[in-house]
């Protein structure tokens, strides 16, 4: 019987929304694996790496090239839309307001992982071989790992705090305020590695264009009813998506200054939220399996794990060390640094999408980016059964603001 490749698509498509959310429903993981989470693993599993290497004929006839072709398409368009309401939702407003604090904390989170993260990077390349990529200076590449240790994933992070109930407490509102300042550094060094001295040129002229369209842009925003904005956006969103990845700064950095340059304001906040909602649960999940095609064991199941174990404990001893510092010069409370150190270390969406950039720019090789996905997974299932105890012992923690 001839199947054909819509037939086989939808099959891919089937199984991409059925398992995980079977094994996220049967099995209770939201406490330790939100849905996303799970997604997230279900998408390597689905890989070449466990089920391509169990069943390598079905592997075959399910994800063939047209099929993952058109996941793909779907999975780019997905994630963009995700990057841009990343940076629509950026709020400097409050971060100014407490500048003083919010740039330590903010600072030392993000710089300390980051450190750790390049040290570890140079005793990789130092004692192993197949992690960096073959287009890649060494700079490159431990910028590129620190940087990874040191993510926060904002949106994540709102997922998780919205769980614990302390999302719009005074304690959650200051962890956004730390989150939103080191999630612009992060695409700014992100920048810097990407940079293409081959394509200067265009760079320069992205960069230039884009400052004086932006004005434009909002100026034409704010003449305009809600309901155009949204088709504004998206159009906006593709153009700048298209310019980047012409400049050679790639089509996620456009899209994240797409939403940058916009406010929050602009837009309905409940209406906002159910995009990013609907987002995640009807186009991410192809993106997730997308991420998990693209995983590599060739080095070694125990190879890989080992690293990013290494990682995990790197980024954690990390943010850790930054914010029991802050704590310290911001005279915080017994335990509070602890928290906060423990939420600003989840990772997953945000780190995913940094290192399939640092993997589409040939900075990291396939096996990297399976173990800082490992790496991703972990420390986000660690954060609410590690907080959830600490803020019942703590509850006069959740209403300080400062």
């Amino acid at each position: 019987m001839h199947i054909t490749t819509t037939e086989i698509f939808l099959i891919a498509m089937l199984i991409i929304f059925t398992v995980p959310y079977l094994v996220w429903r049967l099995f209770k993981t939201d406490y330790w694996a939100p849905l996303v989470v799970v997604q997230i693993v279900g998408g390597i599993l689905l890989g070449p790496g466990v089920l391509g290497a169990a069943f390598p004929e079905y592997y075959q006839f399910v994800f063939n090239p047209q099929v993952i072709q058109s996941l793909n398409g779907i999975a780019w368009w997905a994630v963009m839309i995700f990057v841009w309401i990343a940076g629509v939702e950026l709020d400097l407003k409050k971060a100014w307001e407490s500048k003083r604090e919010s740039s330590i904390t903010a600072g030392l989170a993000l710089g300390t992982p980051l450190v750790f993260g390049c040290i570890a990077a140079a005793g990789l390349l130092a004692f192993s071989d197949g992690w960096m990529g073959e287009k890649a200076m060494t700079w490159q590449f431990l910028l590129g790992v620190g940087m990874a240790c040191a993510v926060t994933a904002l949106p994540i992070l709102i997922l998780l705090m919205e769980k614990m109930d302390i999302l719009r407490q005074p304690i959650g509102q200051r962890i956004l305020r730390y989150a939103s300042l080191d999630d612009i550094a992060i695409w700014g060094v992100l920048a810097i590695i990407l940079m293409d001295w081959a394509r200067v040129e265009r760079q320069v002229i992205f960069l230039v264009g884009f400052v004086g369209l932006s004005y434009l842009f909002r100026k034409l925003m704010l003449s305009i009813s809600e309901s155009d904005r949204w088709y504004a956006s998206f159009i906006w969103l593709a153009f700048i998506g298209l310019a980047a990845d012409w400049a050679g700064l790639h089509f996620m950095v456009g899209a994240f200054l797409a939403g940058a340059v916009m406010d929050r304001d602009w837009f309905n906040h409940q209406d906002m939220d159910k995009l990013r909602y609907f987002v995640v649960m009807i186009i991410m999940p192809v993106f997730f399996l997308s991420t998990g095609l693209r995983t590599d064991w060739s080095v070694g199941a125990t190879a890989v794990f080992a690293v990013a174990a290494i990682l995990l404990i790197t980024q954690i001893a990390g943010k850790l060390t930054a914010t029991h510092l802050a704590g310290k010069i911001l005279k915080w409370e017994k335990g509070e640094a602890s928290v906060i150190g423990w939420l600003l270390q989840t990772k997953a969406l945000i780190e995913i999408i940094f290192a399939t950039v640092l993997l589409d720019k040939g900075i990291i090789t396939r096996e990297m980016f399976t173990a800082l996905l490992l790496m991703a997974i972990a420390s986000t299932m660690l954060t609410v059964p590690v907080v959830s105890p600490k803020l019942k012992k703590m509850k006069e923690l959740v209403f300080r603001s400062k």
